[in-house]
């Protein structure tokens, strides 16, 4: 039997924290290896990808018992739509008010990783849309599904933590986009003109990639794991179901 599961305004909350702290160390650690290795780009992305790794890891362990710590609205979206036949996973309007607050966190936590370093909020300029990056961006949230999904199918929820911030981690280095792959941050780092921004129309881009990373990672994810509608609760790490089973529709 599993406990109460927690209200959806506290689960909103999680995720809104989860969120913009996820941005805070992307856009955060950004500034910082600007600062610290202003001539060196590699070392500059090696000092974003390992602080985003660890802080991710982290935030997952801390709010994933309460919301499942999703802070990305493809996951939100995959969660409901492979659930949804089966009454598991998040309704859709739980999707929705989800994908409302990981986009308002992620710009908080970009306000609040400039005001640390004491760096005006101004729109980026950074332009990343290419054709390379754009392909990239549909291959990293493709496979974050997957991976997800395929852990918490498997049994293996309990580890997504690690798991995903180890492939996130990875993605920095082989894609070209440096992984992305999630609108809600997306959105947030066009708000600081920094090492880790990205510009309003290379964003626009990105989403639309991640949207179709969705389709995909969603259509591998079933042909893998045809039942995976019955782990959907447990995305991204086990926590206390939803809501009880919903009725067949």
């Amino acid at each position: 039997m599993r406990p109460t599961p927690p209200s959806l305004p506290r689960r909103l909350l999680a995720e809104f924290l989860g969120t913009a702290l996820l941005v805070a160390v992307v856009v955060g650690s950004g500034i910082a290896a600007q600062q610290l290795s202003p001539h060196d780009v590699g070392l500059q992305l090696l000092e974003n990808s390992t602080a985003t790794v660890l802080g991710l890891t982290v935030l997952i362990l801390l709010f994933g018992p309460l919301s499942g710590a999703h802070f990305n609205p493809v996951v939100s979206a995959a969660d409901w739509w492979l659930g949804r036949r089966t009454g598991h996973g998040l309704t859709l309007p739980d999707v929705g008010a989800y994908s409302l607050v990981q986009v308002l966190g992620a710009i908080a936590g970009s306000v609040l990783a400039n005001a640390m370093f004491e760096v005006g909020t101004s729109i980026s300029t950074k332009d990343r849309a290419t054709g390379g990056h754009l392909l990239a961006e549909v291959v990293a949230t493709t496979f974050l599904l997957v991976l997800i999904f395929a852990l918490v199918r498997s049994g293996r929820g309990a580890i997504a933590a690690p798991a995903v911030g180890a492939y996130i981690g990875a993605a920095y280095w082989f894609t070209s986009s440096t992984a992305f792959a999630n609108p809600a941050v997306t959105i947030g780092r066009v708000f600081s003109d920094t090492f880790a921004g990205i510009a309003p129309g290379s964003a626009a881009a990105f989403i639309a990639a991640q949207l179709i990373g969705l389709a995909v990672g969603v259509g591998v994810t079933l042909g893998l794991y045809p039942d995976a509608s019955e782990s959907a609760d447990d995305v991204v790490i086990p926590h206390p179901a939803q809501a009880s089973p919903r009725s067949q529709p």
